[in-house]
């Protein structure tokens, strides 16, 4: 299985959350479901942390570090 990327995970949660909204769904396939999509937001969550820190860290120094660094 390939995997998908932080939009397509996305994408992927609100199909999941679509199906579980279904009323004729079974109760084992809504917990099937539930994890499945709890799964797809944690690894999107870890995805979105990622970036966050690599945009963090080529980020330009501030003012202020810049000044203690002199």
């Amino acid at each position: 299985m390939k995997k998908l990327d932080f939009e397509q995970k996305i994408e992927k949660s609100k199909e999941i959350l679509e199906a579980l909204m279904d009323p004729e769904i079974t109760l084992e396939k809504s917990v099937k479901l539930y994890k499945e999509g709890m799964r797809e937001l944690a690894e999107a969550t870890k995805l979105l942390e990622e970036a966050k820190l690599e945009f963090e860290r080529y980020q330009p120094l501030s003012t202020e570090e810049e000044d203690s660094l002199s």
